[in-house]
Order: C-alpha cells, then sequence, then structure tokens
C-alpha cells in the first residue's frame, strides 16, 4: 500500500504515513532545513495529532537534502530579526511564545507516548540538535555531525538540548560541547551515545525504515508505559529546562553580542564579543 501524504499547511514540513510509521521531513534544504515560523507550526500540530491518532504507531523525523537541522535561521536573524512578528511584541510576550513552541516540538517528542526515531542524513545543529535528542533513538549517516552552536552566535541554547544533552552524557561533557560549539562526528556521537547507530550515507532511509517498522510492529501499550517509566527515572523536570531555556534564549538574542555574531556569521567571519 502506497503512503498516504499528509498535507501539513505548508512545504515547509512534510508529512507522510505508511504502515504505521508517520515521517515527519523538514523541508528547506537551500537553508540546511533551517525552522521557520511555518515548520515549528506545522511541526507541532502534526506531533498534536499523531498522540491521538491510533493510525500512527512510530515517527520518523528527518531533513530533505543532505541535513537534518541547521537550528535556527541565522541569515533572516540578521535580516530583521528572525520572525513574522520581531519588534512587535514585548520580552514576556517573545519568551511566552518560545515555551509554547518548544513544549509543542522537543517537549511532546519527548513525551510522546509512541516511539521517536530522528534520521540524520546530515548536520544537527542548535535547536536541530535538540529537536534530534529529544526523540527516543537516533541513526545518523556516517558523514553526518552534531554541534550544539550557540555559543557561536552568541545565544544560550533552546529546544531542550541542555536536559537533552546533559542525560545523555553528563555535566560536563555537555558544558564542554555547549561552551566550546565543536562539531561531533557520527563516530564520536556514538562513542558518547548521542546516537544509537551510524551508517552508510546511502543505507540511511532502507536502516531507518527498517528501524521504524520494527518498532511500528511492536507493542503500542507497553511502549506507551515503558516510556513513561524511563521519562520518570530521569532527573529534573523537562518542563522547567524548557521554561528556563525559553526565558534565556530570548533574552540572549537580545543581546549586541547576538546581534554582532549573527552579522559575522552571515559575513563569514568572526564575532567579536564584548559582554553585553
Amino acid at each position: 500500500m502506497a503512503a498516504e501524504e499528509i498535507e501539513t499547511g505548508t512545504n515547509d514540513l512534510l508529512a507522510s504515513l505508511d504502515e504505521g510509521v508517520l515521517t515527519l521531513t523538514m523541508n528547506r534544504p537551500e537553508a540546511r532545513n533551517a525552522m521557520s515560523g511555518a515548520m515549528t507550526g506545522a511541526l507541532a500540530d502534526q506531533l498534536a495529532a499523531a498522540e491521538l491518532n491510533a493510525d500512527v504507531r512510530c515517527i520518523v523525523l528527518t531533513g530533505a537534502g543532505k541535513g537534518f537541522c541547521s537550528g535556527g535561521d541565522v541569515k533572516a536573524m540578521a535580516g530583521g530579526g528572525g520572525g513574522e512578528s520581531a519588534g512587535r511584541t514585548t520580552l514576556d510576550g517573545a519568551i511566552h511564545a518560545q515555551r509554547v513552541n518548544q513544549r509543542a516540538t522537543a517537549g511532546k517528542l519527548f513525551k510522546m507516548p509512541k516511539p521517536t526515531v530522528a534520521s540524520l542524513p546530515g548536520a544537527a545543529a542548535g535547536a536541530g540538535l535538540g529537536l534530534a535528542l529529544a526523540c527516543d533513538l537516533r541513526i545518523m549517516a556516517s558523514n553526518a555531525i552534531l554541534t550544539t552552536a550557540f555559543a557561536r552566535v552568541g545565544f544560550s541554547g533552546d529546544y531542550g538540548g541542555t536536559y537533552f544533552l546533559t542525560q545523555l552524557v553528563g555535566s560536563a561533557k555537555a558544558r564542554e560541547l555547549y561552551f566550546l560549539s565543536e562539531r561531533v562526528s557520527a563516530e564520536e556521537a556514538l562513542g558518547l551515545g548521542l546516537t544509537n547507530w551510524v551508517c552508510e550515507p546511502e543505507e540511511l532511509a532502507d536502516k531507518t525504515r527498517e528501524l521504524a517498522s520494527r518498532l511500528a510492529s511492536g507493542p503500542t501499550i507497553a511502549y506507551r508505559y515503558m516510556k513513561e517509566n524511563l521519562n520518570r527515572a530521569m532527573a529534573g523536570d523537562v518542563d522547567d529546562c524548557l521554561d528556563l531555556e525559553a526565558t534565556h534564549h530570548i533574552h540572549t538574542g537580545r543581546t549586541e553580542d547576538h546581534r554582532e555574531a549573527v552579522k559575522a556569521f552571515v559575513a563569514k567571519q568572526d564575532p567579536v564579543f564584548k559582554g553585553r
């Protein structure tokens, strides 16, 4: 039976359902699948619907082309703040919107009572890394990389990365990866426990399909409670972390350091941070 294509309301996110597997594809390959308002809104809507749809038994999140997701659209930020409502909202309003977006996407992937898989054909950076780490399992192409990236653009971080990364690699390593924003290769990610599998790029689609099909044919009720047990076993509360991240992320997005960093990013120069 052919996969059912699902209308998402935007070309920035593609969705299809095939034998219990819902595949959500972030579709801005020309921008390394950088997140847009339309993309995150559609992702939130699709995840909310998937949670209640008994036909969805497993969710795969991936990116079109050669990337997974580069996070926020830094070039859009440099051009005018990175959002349709930029400059027309209060600080508190921006923080609240960020909290809602994070809970509806990264938070929903983490709490979804069904298995979630991130399939990475290429780089996952910034918020894109947060989305990948929010999933239960990750499979990476051998040429894919991970990076927190936030320090490079004067941001503190968002979409659950600080919570998920700390849980997976421990506090010291998470601090190293956030402060220095180094690139983590697929093999290093495998060694650190940041990915479950690494395969050759041409094998990624088939390996992802095989894994997702296995999960989709598994015991859904057991998976639901298994995932709740595993989440409860993790120290701390993900919502508290998501909300604090949102507050800090919006604040740092209004600093001179951030504005300097996005200009330098576009110009392919090193930013000069001044601590304000």
